[in-house]
């Protein structure tokens, strides 16, 4: 028997919707589900999303100014698109023409 613990949302018409990908093992179809809820008050917190700060958003900007200023990453990346083609591995990208 295989495991699978993550968050779902449960729909107001009973649907239950799972918050993380689905592992390869687990196809689609019926199947037995043993669903534990928690008592009341004792339920993991949702998971916020970060959200960058007024300063963050300056820091990042004073750096892509910075990286701009000296011609950017021309000598280390001469093709990004060639580069990402070679770097991606988990999607197989189009080739450009």
């Amino acid at each position: 028997m295989n495991t699978l613990e993550t968050d779902v949302e449960i729909g107001a018409d009973g649907s239950l919707k799972l918050l993380s990908p689905l592992p390869d093992w687990l196809k689609p179809g019926r199947m037995h589900l043993v669903l534990s809820v928690p008592l009341e008050g004792t339920a993991k917190p949702r998971r916020l999303i970060p959200t960058a700060t007024p300063e963050m958003l300056v820091k990042r900007a004073a750096a892509l100014e910075g990286l701009r200023a000296t011609g950017g990453l021309k000598d280390v990346i001469p093709d990004p698109a060639a580069w990402q083609q070679d770097l991606r591995e988990d999607v197989i990208l189009p080739r450009p023409d």
